[in-house]
């Protein structure tokens, strides 16, 4: 079993990084559509070209180019492909690919690929900094620099997950001359509230992961010190001290309970949706219903959208590893992640002609869980939705079950009891660690079966449905809340799709502190008067406890879905105190979050589920 974990690991690691090599299986029969052949049997790459940034320092890239039949490197000016990272391009080249794909299936179509290692990663000069504004601002220089190159003839596109999407996000806000499209998979928005402290509670699951990840990659040796002793290990000896003091210094402040564990000026600088309001060029979205930035990605696509930007997304069943590499997208019926890029970039890049590309893929495409389905759309929350509100009912405790009805609801108080094992058997710890461990255990029932988990706490369901439920959107639980205690704690609400056999299938997630509850109502999302994406500060200043015996109603933003729960099935809620290993409070408020926490039901205090239905 170790030796499992540790291949799984290395495999989640490398496709974290993006290097997982995509089928180029023929799209499915829902298109027409066919990709053009190979125009060139091979490619080359050119390493650590440097990228001079306006600040003086020197990025390096890698470019790979076309091989002619004459065995010959293509020398015709052509469009480029633009990719950053933080794993070390490197390390991506030797595990086989490129950035959420192989690099030569548009390569030998006639595009160049430049991946380049962002600032203190990889073989690039300077101090990462997470997305800081001077990193922010590179990326536009990148793109700029990539279209004033003698190879390149002029246009450039995007493309990468993750990291790699968000930086496109970045770089289109800038809006350099020359980027003409962009195809970032699983980008964030709001990265706070998208991961780094979903309800404001702290994400101790991915986080650490990703920065060992950066932090891993940036001190393998650059390839340069082979050919430039000197510039390799001088840029090795920054990476070690620059990268190491700001990665270390921003986790131990905010496990301190200092700035970086509350939302503020910090995080948006870092947070995509702050710039996505100036990109002006087509772009395509790949999402993930168990992803990472479940929430973010499709804040990104409505952005665009609402603004008449020419937009695209697919939403499938995917963690983020699965959705970084593109595993399994030819199910959504469009094809597969090269053929996606290759029609999107031939038409937007190049400037083809594709007159059924709108007809065959529509704005968006959702994977609708509870059938399977692949649903066709343009909006996240479906036009023609109404809000829709299940009220608690009854009393429940642990391993208990309570009612769940849109008629009238019985009084009664619920106890949720702070277990820290709560969370752990549940497809979340999946989600909240990037899909690491669905490779190295994919059987375990945990992932497709949450029966296990709620029995640590109190559970409200409807009775078995006479008619379908269809929903799709976001979601809000407002759950009139007490504590026995400090006054403190997190709400932990699962949506869940209960079988006639029993079996539970979580849907999707929330979670929110109690003494972070205050509401901002000018940016929740309201549908028929409605909450159903509640908006918190996050800020210190808002941080308020319950004073002892006060009921105060919290809304925990639940993280958006799509789904069809059948006849004879039941919607429950469930509600815990934790959801380990994805979030803990700092250190600070720990003693706080043991408090017992009770949900009340009565006419007096309404606790209630709203979802989007049709």
């Amino acid at each position: 079993m170790p030796g499992r974990l540790v291949r799984a690991a290395l495999s989640a690691a490398l496709v974290l990084t993006g290097v997982l090599a995509i089928s180029s299986a023929p799209a499915s029969a829902a298109t027409s559509w066919k990709p053009r052949p190979e125009q060139y049997p091979a490619t080359t790459t050119v390493q650590d070209l440097a990228i001079p940034m306006s600040d003086g320092t020197v990025l390096r890239g890698n470019l790979v180019r076309p091989v002619g039949a004459d065995g010959k490197v293509v020398t015709t000016r052509l469009p480029t492909i633009v990719t950053i990272t933080a794993y070390n391009k490197n390390v991506q080249e030797q595990a086989g690919g490129l950035a959420g794909g192989d690099s030569s299936f548009l390569v030998k179509r006639g595009y160049l690929q430049l991946t380049v290692d962002a600032r203190g990663t990889g073989s690039s000069g300077g101090t990462w900094c997470a997305f800081c504004a001077r990193e922010d601002k590179d990326f536009g220089e990148v793109v700029t620099w990539a279209g004033q190159q003698p190879w390149s003839n002029g246009s450039t596109g995007m493309s990468g997950p993750s990291y790699m999407g968000i930086a496109q996000i970045f770089a289109a806000g800038a809006r350099p001359k020359g980027l003409k499209a962009i195809f970032p998979q699983v980008p964030g928005a709001d990265v706070y509230r998208d991961v780094v402290a979903s309800g404001g509670a702290l994400d101790v699951g991915f986080i650490p992961l990703w920065i060992g990840l950066v932090n891993g990659t940036a001190i393998i040796p650059p390839t340069l010190t082979a050919t430039n002793p000197a510039l390799g290990l001088g840029t090795l000896v920054t990476h070690l001290l620059g990268n190491g003091a700001f990665s270390a210094g921003l986790l131990l402040t905010a496990l301190g309970g200092g700035e970086p564990a509350f939302d503020g000026e910090f995080y948006t600088q870092r947070s995509p949706i702050n710039v996505a309001s100036k990109i002006d060029v087509p772009t395509f979205f790949i999402s993930g219903e168990y992803d990472l930035f479940q929430r973010g990605t499709p804040l990104l696509y409505e952005n665009l959208r609402k603004r008449g930007v020419q937009t695209k997304m697919i939403v499938g069943p995917w963690d983020h590893l699965q959705a970084s590499g593109g595993v399994g997208l030819e199910k959504a019926g469009h094809g597969t992640l090269g053929e996606l890029q290759l029609r999107w970039f031939d038409r937007y890049v190049k400037g083809r002609a594709d007159a059924t590309l709108d007809s065959d893929i529509p704005p968006l495409t959702y994977y609708q869980q509870g059938t399977g389905a692949w649903t066709k759309g343009t909006d996240v929350v479906a036009p023609g939705s109404r809000a829709t509100s299940f009220r608690l009912s009854g009393s429940a405790s642990t391993g208990q079950t309570a009612g769940l009805t849109t008629g009238k609801a019985d009084e009664g108080v619920s106890d949720v009891l702070p277990v820290p094992a709560q969370g752990l058997c549940t497809r979340s710890t999946n989600q909240w660690t990037a899909g690491v461990l669905n490779k190295a255990l994919p059987d375990l029932p945990c992932f497709t079966n949450n029966q296990f988990n709620d029995r640590l706490g109190p559970v409200f369901e409807t009775a078995p449905l006479t008619k379908a439920v269809t929903l799709q959107g976001q979601v809000n639980a407002r759950l009139y809340t007490s504590t026995v205690g400090a006054g403190d704690g997190m709400l932990s609400v699962a949506l869940e799709d209960v079988a006639p056999d029993g079996t539970v299938s979580r849907l999707t997630g929330g979670w929110q502190v109690i003494s972070m509850r205050a509401l901002d109502t000018s940016r929740s999302r309201y549908l028929d008067g409605k909450v159903i994406q509640p908006y918190h500060p996050f800020t210190k200043a808002s941080k308020k406890p319950l004073a002892a015996g006060e009921v105060a109603p919290v809304d925990v933003e639940i993280f958006p879905t799509a789904a069809k729960i059948l006849p004879g099935h039941r919607l429950r809620v469930a509600v815990q105190a934790f959801d380990v290993p994805h979030l803990l409070p700092n250190l600070g408020d720990l003693l706080g979050s043991l408090s017992v926490i009770r949900v009340h039901s009565s006419a007096k205090y309404p606790s209630e589920v709203t979802i989007p239905t049709r």
